[in-house]
């Protein structure tokens, strides 16, 4: 379900150019909050970044399509 909304956007919850700027956030956000541990990649803990983003990602998405 989390999965169709936010990759196949069968919720129209929010368009890809949404889905990438709330990726970005989350990246930031999960760097912010997770640290800077792990494999990193031009300047980037990967791993924190990853999870804040899919975190901020679902959570946008759900927000959205619960106001349509």
């Amino acid at each position: 379900m989390a999965y169709d909304l936010v990759i196949n956007n069968k919720g129209s919850s929010m368009g890809w150019i949404a889905n990438i700027l709330a990726g970005l956030v989350g990246s930031f956000v999960g760097q912010a909050l997770l640290g800077t541990w792990g494999p990193s990649l031009a300047g980037m803990a990967l791993i924190p970044s990853i999870v804040g983003a899919v975190i901020v990602v679902a959570v946008v998405s759900f927000v959205l399509s619960k106001m349509n």
